[in-house]
């Protein structure tokens, strides 16, 4: 038995060094490898299918909405990106060129794509033409690179795979309503599929994207009291339209310029459901994106009889939908048990003889470790209602977290004392001005992470500087 723990014993403490355990289970869990390619990571067939399941769940509803996929080249070429002038700053220093083709020099430089909003204002200049063109709802699935200094799996990586929605409407109004509904899909998605709750709201103008007029945030909160930022929705207004002259006619008879959304969330959502569910045993993945929902595992397998009364529980799992596996390797049932646990599959059903001949048997769950007997004729069903139980228990769990990890701070040394022993967001008024924002920073290194939709006052003073405060926003330590 002694070798069944080693899975386990080989990931770090959380508590011990929460940095060092998320990488061991991206690594033991088997999601990820590491690449040749320094700052580049391996999708392993585990880790690829949990962004399988997040993208067909996101994609359904992002159709839902009326959005339609398409793909754009991943070369831009570098007099397009040079059209924006905020857009490019933002963006120059994690750029990577391509200078060449083949042996010889490009006569223009072009940029593997760090996001695509140039080209999609370059398509839509040609295809937009009147007000019945409009609007263009579009989404492409793809991946992207930006030269990221320190990378992560998951988290930050040079190259990572994202969705990036991009849009163009008539009106200002159609814009923002667009912009707001998304990043309200997004909160609805992490919710009610990851089970992560978020804070929502507007980054600062610091915070925001480059060019934008407005960006939205949904911001999740860690198990080592740290933020992620987990989608963003930007309103680009007509900022985007006049540098690429995407002008229609409208119902007046007038040119006009089209009003421009975007919107993005990528791979770190699998960084943040590690993070906010994982334990001291490894991955505890949420039902509805779980690769292996149900695991099969027959205890002396060897005894006549175990083997095929394990597989007609399999392929009776199988046929209700439930995404099934059978584990009938040579490994001891620990083993078994110890790699079902690391790998996060969300129900686990134990049959051995002694089950076999009270005709039941064994279902455990992954975040609870409760055992609930079942009979055999009963699984498929017991099996989804435990799933269910589950994606709300987990919810609810992570709710709670983030609700007792919210601190009121109403002047600045409440504020650093927070900051410095209080793990989680920090609520604390606002004057706009960006210098509040530069010292926070240098002297906590916590951010602004949102001022949320929903306002209040908990003080009538800036947490920084004392001067009349303007908003409420919520701050932190982040990824």
């Amino acid at each position: 038995m002694a070798n069944d723990k080693k899975l386990v014993e080989s990931i770090t403490s959380m508590d011990e060094d929460f940095a060092q355990w998320y990488t061991d289970v991206c690594v033991k869990a088997e999601l990820m490898s590491y690449s040749s390619v320094k700052g580049c990571m391996i999708f392993k067939p585990h880790g690829y299918a949990i962004w399988e399941n997040i993208q067909r769940e996101m994609d359904a509803r992002f159709k839902a909405t009326g959005v339609e996929n398409v793909y754009m080249p991943m070369f831009i070429p570098e007099s397009l990106l040079q059209k924006e002038k905020d857009h490019v700053e933002g963006f120059a220093p994690e750029v990577a060129w391509v200078t060449h083709g083949g042996l010889e020099p490009l006569q223009e430089r072009l940029v593997v794509r760090p996001t695509s909003e140039t080209l999609f204002c370059d398509f839509y200049k040609d295809e937009v033409h009147s007000y019945r063109d409009l609007p263009k709802v579009y989404n492409q699935w793809c991946s992207v690179v930006r030269w990221e200094k320190e990378t992560r799996p998951f988290l930050r990586s040079r190259e990572f795979l994202w969705q990036e929605g991009h849009t163009a409407h008539a009106t200002a109004q159609e814009a923002e309503e667009r912009t707001v509904q998304m990043l309200n899909l997004y909160a609805d998605f992490c919710a009610e599929v990851l089970a992560i709750p978020v804070v929502k709201g507007r980054k600062t103008d610091k915070e925001k994207f480059a060019g934008a007029e407005a960006t939205y945030t949904i911001e999740s909160l860690m198990k080592d009291g740290k933020a992620l930022q987990s989608g963003t929705s930007h309103n680009f207004g007509d900022g985007f339209a006049k540098a690429f002259g995407i002008q229609y006619t409208d119902k007046d008879n007038k040119l006009s310029y089209v009003h421009q959304t975007s919107w993005g969330t990528t791979t770190r959502l699998i960084g943040a459901v590690i993070m906010v569910h994982g334990d001291e045993s490894g991955l505890v993945l949420p039902p509805k994106i779980a690769p292996v929902q149900v695991m099969v595992i027959p205890i002396q397998q060897k005894k006549e009889g175990v083997l095929d009364t394990a597989n007609n529980i399999f392929e009776d799992l199988k046929a209700c939908g439930l995404r099934t596996r059978l584990d009938d390797s040579d490994k001891s049932p620990g083993w078994k048990f110890s790699e079902a646990e690391m790998r996060g599959v969300a129900v686990r059903v134990e049959i051995g003889p002694k089950d076999m001949e009270a005709g039941q048997c064994v279902l455990v769950r992954r975040d609870t470790r409760e055992k609930i007997v079942c009979p055999i004729s009963e699984v498929a069903s017991k099996a989804q209602e435990l799933m269910d139980a589950m994606q709300h228990d987990m919810l609810e769990r992570a709710t709670e977290y983030l609700n007792n990890h919210i601190t009121d701070a109403h002047d600045y040394d409440e504020f650093k004392e927070a900051v410095a022993t209080k793990p989680g967001f920090i609520r604390g008024m606002w004057c706009e001005d960006e210098a509040c924002e530069i010292k926070i920073k240098e002297d906590t290194t916590a951010t602004s992470r949102c001022m949320p939709f929903e306002q209040e006052s908990i003080s009538d003073v800036c947490v920084c500087c004392g001067k009349p405060a303007k908003k409420l926003v919520y701050w932190g330590k982040a990824y």
